[in-house]
């Protein structure tokens, strides 16, 4: 009996111990044909490809991807990217002619003008600097601007706590007699009249509408201050614009050293940084109208949102961005950049609000550039607490960073990105990109079946006229903040080397060297080119906050309805 269960023993012992070989065998193969199909299958980072926008599985069949972010450098060093041509032969020039009158002798007694602004800080800045212009032709006394402090901002600040007003008051003694408050009548507070002028009123409107209320009340309000300056104007009224705008409104001191240490800091990080003025806050794309994929989760939140304006109509989101109306995704902001040479070691400075998608969202960007930057990461709490209570002043901090970069870059065209384009024209044509976002458009839809060569080349070629050249735009085109041609002058020898530059209007001869010939540009299947008439396809009552560079409008029109400012920073 004890022998049998020996020989049992010793029988279950052999079968293990070929058993256990056989395992380890087949647990092999099965890890490598896994590690094989794992080789083979896409990265997570392009598993949204194979999905829907509600996460269903895609079951049609993968295609490889020839689209991969070059890694190469060596067009960072470029020259061209960090410096606009010709720029050199161009310089601002503002000063008054001979032909305009002092101001002693144009000043009416006892005649002041008063305004109420509107929006957010960048708004209010044209509005200040309008109503120098319109105090001028009223023949008027200015008092200094109240700033609004009602609006979706809530900010209380007053003219004093943002601009110098001292130096404003001396800086336009010679143009237009400024004060900081409406003297008392009678001894008591002086009520002024308050009244309203239509958008794009020219001097003639001024004359007719506002001039003979002044003359019978002395002291006349104009609220809602916005846009309520003609867009073309007599050359000298143009060049006291651009002495406003451009010299007499300075920042406080407390805003100018805080907004220089921030861009100290930038500059210590690298030899350049490109300010990026991003705007891809809920409430931009809830105006916009737009869609970015994110199912009925983002078309609940930002219908929401959208409720807000009454008067705006349903869209189809597919057209918005067809017409190039929607702000890029970070990405395709990012893409874009890589496109035009600028490597993955470039500093940004990133001026925005909030994120809509918070980091998952500006991932994709910072997978692209990893250095990236805000206020709040450069500047301790404590630095910044003097300003964050209040939304104009961290503005102004932000406004003065972009301003001072080597590559501003906006990417929708609203008040800041307006007046930092002309103020970068005005102070030597500093690059300034605007995303071509109707020809970009195909580019990022497409993009999986394109090599990165070919989709840069496009990209180059699709930005011509969007990079902030002088000349890009023909004089009397655009807002007058954002192309002030009357004050930018230019150097003799830029005559005659014009030609080399292409430009976004008309026809011109080029330099063949220099132009990349797309031969898909005239093929695409989108609306034709209409850069000049692009914003006739948008409502009227919208115009101000997205590109509006139409003609002006009849000043004695009545006003169109009017919605809240909020998106004109």
């Amino acid at each position: 009996m004890a022998a049998h269960r020996r020989r049992h023993h010793h029988h279950t012992y052999n079968r293990f111990r070929y058993l256990i070989p056989a395992i380890s065998v087949t647990s092999g193969a099965i890890l490598m044909l896994y590690g094989f199909i794992s080789l083979l299958a896409p990265s997570p980072d392009h598993l949204h490809h194979f999905l829907s926008e509600d996460g269903v599985v895609d079951d049609s069949p993968a295609i490889p991807s020839l689209f991969k972010v070059s890694v190469s450098g060596e067009m960072a060093s470029d020259k061209s990217l960090w410096n606009t041509k010709m720029s050199e032969f161009y310089y601002g020039c503002s000063n008054a002619s001979n032909k305009f009158p002092k101001v002693e002798t144009v000043t009416y007694p006892n005649r002041y003008l008063l305004i109420a602004t509107s929006g957010g800080l960048n708004q209010q800045r044209t509005g200040i600097t309008d109503a120098v212009v319109a105090a001028r032709i009223l023949n008027a006394t200015l008092v200094i601007p109240k700033l609004d402090q009602k609006s979706f901002w809530k900010d209380s600040s007053t003219f004093s706590e943002i601009f110098d007003v001292d130096w404003f008051i001396t800086h336009l003694s010679r143009d237009v007699k400024v004060i900081k408050e409406l003297p008392r009548k009678g001894g008591k507070d002086w009520i002024p009249y308050n009244m309203r002028v239509p958008r794009k009123c020219n001097e003639r409107c001024y004359q007719i509408r506002v001039l003979p209320v002044l003359m019978k009340k002395n002291a006349v309000q104009l609220s809602k201050f916005d846009y309520r300056l003609a867009n073309r104007l007599e050359t000298d009224l143009q060049k006291l614009r651009c002495r406003v705008n451009y010299h007499a409104l300075k920042f406080t001191d407390p805003i100018n050293r805080m907004g220089q240490k921030l861009v100290n800091r930038m500059r210590k990080l690298g030899k350049h940084y490109i300010a990026l003025h991003l705007r891809f806050e809920p409430d931009m794309l809830a105006f916009s109208g737009c869609y970015y994929g994110g199912g009925e989760k983002e078309r609940r939140e930002l219908g929401k949102i959208r409720k807000r304006w009454k008067t705006l109509h349903s869209n189809n989101p597919d057209k918005e961005r067809r017409q190039g109306r929607c702000p890029l995704t970070p990405e395709e902001v990012g893409l874009m950049l890589r496109a035009l040479g600028y490597n993955k070691g470039v500093h940004l400075y990133v001026a925005s609000g909030e994120v809509y998608g918070g980091d998952e969202t500006l991932a994709p960007l910072r997978a692209l550039f990893p250095n990236i930057h805000s206020k709040d990461a450069i500047a301790t709490k404590q630095e910044l607490e003097p300003f964050s209570a209040f939304s104009s002043r961290m503005a102004a901090l932000d406004f003065i960073v972009c301003d001072e970069s080597d590559v501003f870059v906006t990417n929708n065209n609203g008040n800041m990105a307006k007046i930092l384009a002309g103020r970068r024209r005005y102070f030597g044509h500093k690059p300034t990109i605007r995303p071509n976002a109707k020809k970009l458009y195909r580019l990022f839809l497409n993009r999986e079946n394109t090599t990165w060569e070919e989709f840069s080349s496009k990209v180059r070629s699709r930005q011509r006229g969007f990079m902030g050249e002088p000349r890009e735009v023909r004089p009397g085109r655009g807002e007058f903040h954002e192309n002030p041609a009357t004050c930018i002058c230019e150097d003799p020898q830029a005559k005659s080397k014009l030609q080399t530059l292409p430009r976004k209007f008309g026809k011109t001869d080029v330099d063949s060297d220099d132009v990349f010939v797309d031969p898909d540009v005239d093929n695409e299947h989108e609306l034709s080119d209409q850069d000049e008439d692009d914003d006739d396809l948008i409502d009227p009552q919208f115009q101000h906050l997205v590109n509006d560079t139409s003609v002006d409008d009849d000043p004695l029109i009545s006003d169109v309805p009017e919605i809240e400012e909020l998106l004109s920073d």
